[in-house]
């Protein structure tokens, strides 16, 4: 008697079968070619030419040859290198220790303060900077005037100076900025297994030692794509600096972001705005794959 097992066979997929697959994601790629592999590719071509609505010139490299000869560009992007050092951490240190600090709360409380630091991620751009620039005032009525008077310092024109408008961005990213870190290592607190902090207190572990051996390792997939994503983000800062100061003075808050934008609709040279668009994805790339590289090497998922 044969008892061994005969091979399975496997159905083949019939013409049928595959188109009704290509149907099934056939939306998802015209979408993804419409609203992104589209735009890519239009704006390689126009950071080609001298663009113009009707009759536009092909001119070869000259506007990436001229944006990375334009001290102004370089100015940009370091502006934006500092402010993406000076808010992405600062904001995930931040998000880290409030998440701590809600997590032993009740789901009500919890609740009630994740809606209230997600708040000013769904509140509108414009709004948030009337309430800044009321705080920002350089007058007696805004409010870090009246916080520094109480130790005896003048007045400062907080948006209106090369020393304190970087600043005052960068506060208002550390102030503002939290809601979606948050919601995520609460997310990543609730799921570590509480055996790992049982056996930690059998061995006589504090806070601080649970702290760095347990939370902080199993939050490490949360930290990376908080990582990655606010450095993102944060190159591509546009609404605070158009708003708050419109990247004065004398180009101290100028973004990256915001130079793009005055090149395409202030003096509507497109096809350098396209050139530094495409190599401020050069660079985010390259940052990207460098975090994932070194930052993700030892990350589980």
């Amino acid at each position: 008697m044969n008892n061994i097992a005969k091979p399975i066979k496997r159905k083949k997929f019939q013409g049928g079968d595959a188109m009704w697959g290509y149907a099934f994601v056939a939306v998802s790629l015209i979408v993804f070619a419409l609203f992104h592999a589209y735009p890519v590719v239009s704006a390689f071509i126009i950071s080609m030419q001298k663009y113009k609505p009707l009759g536009s010139t092909y001119i070869g490299f000259d506007n990436y040859v001229n944006s990375l000869t334009d001290p102004l560009f370089w100015k940009a992007m370091k502006n934006t290198v500092v402010y993406t050092v000076l808010t992405v951490p600062v904001n995930l240190f931040l998000s880290f220790v409030l998440a701590i600090l809600i997590l032993p709360l009740k789901k009500k409380t919890q609740s009630f303060f994740k809606g209230i630091y997600y708040l000013p991620m769904v509140a509108s751009g414009v709004a948030l900077a009337v309430v800044w620039l009321w705080i920002f005032d350089p007058m007696d009525g805004g409010i870090m005037n009246q916080l520094i008077a109480l130790f005896g310092f003048d007045n400062q024109n907080w948006l209106g100076q090369s020393a304190t408008a970087m600043f005052s961005l960068v506060l208002m990213s550390w102030l503002s900025s939290h809601g979606t870190s948050i919601i995520i290592y609460l997310a990543g607190l609730l799921g570590i297994d509480e055996t790992y902090y049982e056996a930690a207190e059998l061995d006589g572990a504090g806070f601080f030692l649970k702290l760095r051996h347990i939370v902080v390792p199993c939050l490490r997939p949360a930290t990376l794509f908080l990582l990655v994503t606010g450095v993102i983000g944060s190159f591509q800062v546009f609404q605070n600096a158009f708003l708050m100061t419109g990247g004065g003075p004398n180009h101290a808050t100028t973004m990256v972001g915001l130079l793009i934008f005055d090149n395409a609709f202030t003096i509507f040279d497109f096809g350098k705005a396209a050139a530094q668009s495409l190599l401020l994805a050069v660079v985010i790339g390259v940052i990207a794959f460098i975090q994932f590289k070194y930052a993700g090497k030892d990350v589980e998922y």
